[in-house]
């Protein structure tokens, strides 16, 4: 495999290893230090989010202008990791909300050019494969993640704030692959001058356009994580072993996700994404039905397979139907529509939540996502 590619599946390990020593832990710290609402948990998630998503419209587009990779992605992590900790000095939720605003800003700017890096290292034929890798890197520190929240949170009485801190190891070692290892090919002088990036389909082809279109309706459905840990505290589950369900989740995820971009490569990224969004609405509905922490356990484990089905395959489809030299920018207006409609994705269920309990949330996004699937079989895209 490209040694390029490796680096940044350890990149990836690091950065998400650092990350989701939080994730699991921050709606708990939240509700149960802060007494933030779901609502407002809803707001912060949906900020961040679409934050991060819009900036990739503007990080591919410079990608694809200048060729610096490695320059984009150094800033990306740096910014992303040097602002985490400061979670452990957080008072109120609108401190939070800069804080991860922070982070998701960072999140922005690094991934367009990364994932552009990746699909320039990879051959067609593989490109499923590269996409699982990193993928299955990325799952791999998002699983030992909440495993090290939990070792922490047992042996200092369950400080988070502590957590927080010792997340910022993981990062630095992830910008240190990055300046120390990563070797990005040398870009030639025949790059184009460009307009800056818009939202539009200008020079964008058609199937494309039907994907981003169908990906953002499915996305409405597709609201923050941080709700996972806030249903698994609702159905029972102990806040300890929240971390660890974030761990079986994960280890799910990275088992699966490079078998699966493999299985991409042969039978097409289309079967294999409608097979990630019908997976993704069962599951759903199973979290709304969900009474008891069992359900949540097993639940927990399938969400893996969704994510494995979905998040470099989408990536790897857009590669294939997109030249090279457009391939950042293409992302960039892909995860930039994502964004948008993750703003009222998680306004929306954490208002459903609030209002009417948690199976309007998960029932909704249930149905938004079989519509979705249903949209990518009726218009062969």
């Amino acid at each position: 495999m490209n040694p390029v590619i490796v680096v940044l599946g350890f990149v990836s390990f690091f950065t998400d290893l650092s990350s989701n020593m939080i994730v699991p832990i921050l709606p708990l710290y939240l509700t149960a230090v802060l007494h933030v609402q779901v609502g407002s948990i809803g707001i912060i998630e949906g900020i961040a989010e679409s934050t991060a998503s819009i900036l990739k419209l503007f990080s591919g587009w410079i990608t694809d202008r200048t060729g610096k990779y490695k320059l984009l992605m150094f800033i990306g992590y740096g910014l992303s990791n040097l602002t985490k900790p400061l979670f452990a000095l957080s008072a109120t939720w609108g401190q939070v909300l800069m804080i991860r605003f922070s982070d998701r800003f960072g999140k922005g700017i690094r991934t367009s050019p990364r994932d552009a890096l990746v699909a320039d290292s990879a051959t067609k034929e593989e490109r499923g494969k590269a996409f699982g890798f990193r993928r299955a890197m990325d799952a791999l520190g998002a699983a030992l993640g909440p495993l090290a929240a939990f070792g922490i949170l047992a042996l200092s009485a369950n400080n988070y704030r502590l957590v927080f801190w010792l997340s910022v190891i993981p990062g630095l070692i992830a910008v240190a692959l990055i300046v120390f290892f990563l070797k990005e090919k040398k870009q030639g002088k025949d790059r184009k001058e460009a307009a800056p990036p818009k939202l539009t389909f200008r020079n964008l082809n058609r199937r494309f356009i039907s994907f981003a279109l169908i990906s953002t309706l499915f996305a409405v459905a597709n609201f923050s994580d941080a709700f996972l840990a806030l249903r698994a505290q609702d159905a029972g589950m102990l806040p300890a072993l929240i971390p660890l369900a974030f761990f079986a989740f994960n280890m799910s995820s990275s088992i699966f996700s490079m078998p699966v971009g493999m299985l991409s490569d042969r039978i097409g990224r289309r079967p294999v994404l409608i097979s990630g969004f019908v997976i993704f609405a069962v599951i759903y509905f199973g979290f709304g039905m969900a009474k008891s922490a069992a359900w949540i356990w097993a639940l927990f484990i399938l969400y893996g397979l969704y994510y494995a089905f979905t998040d470099g395959i989408q990536k790897a489809y857009i590669a294939d139907i997109v030249p090279e030299g457009q391939r950042g920018t293409a992302m960039g207006t892909y995860n930039a529509m994502i964004g948008i409609a993750a703003l009222p994705a998680s306004i929306i269920a954490g208002y459903l939540w609030q209002t009417f309990g948690p199976m309007a949330a998960f029932g909704t996004s249930s149905v938004i996502a079989l519509l979705a699937a249903i949209l990518m079989i009726i218009y062969r895209i």
